[in-house]
């Protein structure tokens, strides 16, 4: 449990330094929107290239990741068919559907998987999983629906070339795949700006709850409840069903795939409603509480499994 634990602990930590900037007013009105800007268009970018370029692709083939695509798929679609279904609109289905599905597989999921898997290499799948395939998905459907939906078809079919987030995985797994090593003189400096990601995500996440009402109030009420059930039980019911049935995963390799699809909404998701100025109540609020819920949900999964 020491893990699970661990982890919350440095979120939170980061979380609350960055509700006491905001109530101080350190960085002004704009700090917020300076330091999402930061991580999407630099951190994040020079983060997911390092990741990637280093990564060991033959993950994507394994039993784990086929399991955690498809319970990613499931409860995504589920939020997906209600949304449409209430008209909650295309930005704000795909914000929903992201938090519902879209696990912290980075700066929680790394020290869950070493204390409570015995193994940082276990969240790969997820990992690549959720750069190389959701996030370009999920960034071109945000970049047509809004400021993109307009102009030229050809302009309109190149956007996922033109979001940075979606050029650093193309490009980290394009170096991967290759075998190349990149230079160390040029390496290093991508790994110094994108250690800046997370950290920047979790203190702009930190300073949009100074401003917050309760969790789960007001017009957002209902998909931030069906995306936070979704997240903290659906897709860890849905990860353990296909485990179990459809893959025969048993003992440690099943813990693995139910602990990681049971992890929290990413604070990245944060960023991305920011960015395109939507759902970002509904991201806040699904991040903030799934992350809670998720606490007893992964003891209780790690003591049945374990």
């Amino acid at each position: 449990m020491q893990g699970v634990l661990t982890g919350f602990a440095v979120i939170a930590v980061v979380i609350g330094v960055g509700y006491l900037i905001g109530r101080q007013g350190y960085l002004g009105e704009h700090g917020r929107e300076v330091l999402t800007k930061l991580a999407f268009h630099v951190a994040s970018p020079a983060l997911l290239f390092t990741t990637l370029a280093r990564a060991d692709l033959s993950v994507v083939f394994s039993s784990r990741l086929l399991v955690t695509a498809m319970s990613t798929v499931a409860a995504a679609g589920v939020f997906v068919a209600i949304g449409a279904a209430r008209g909650w609109g295309v930005g704000r289905t795909t914000i929903g559907a992201l938090c519902s599905s879209y696990v912290n597989s980075g700066n929680l999921g790394i020290p869950i998987a070493v204390y409570v898997l015995g193994d940082a290499s276990l969240v790969a799948p997820v990992l690549l999983f959720q750069l190389v395939a959701v996030t370009p998905v999920a960034l071109t459907i945000l970049d047509l629906s809004g400021r993109g939906g307009e102009g030229p078809l050809w302009r309109r079919l190149l956007t996922p070339l033109t979001n940075p987030i979606a050029i650093a995985s193309l490009l980290g797994v394009a170096v991967a795949a290759s075998g190349l090593r990149v230079p160390d003189p040029v390496m290093d400096p991508l790994t110094l700006i994108g250690n800046m990601s997370v950290p920047a995500v979790l203190l702009a996440f930190g300073i949009s709850l100074c401003a917050s009402t309760m969790p789960g109030r007001g017009a957002d009420r209902h998909p931030v409840f069906l995306s936070v059930a979704l997240k903290a039980v659906g897709q860890p019911l849905a990860a353990w069903a296909l485990a179990t049935g459809l893959f025969g995963l048993h003992g440690h390799l099943l813990l693995d795939v139910v602990v990681t699809s049971a992890l929290p909404a990413a604070q990245n998701l944060y960023t991305y409603a920011s960015r395109y100025q939507v759902g970002e109540t509904l991201a806040r609020d699904s991040i903030l509480l799934s992350t809670v819920i998720s606490v007893p949900v992964l003891v209780v999964i790690a003591t049945l499994l374990g």
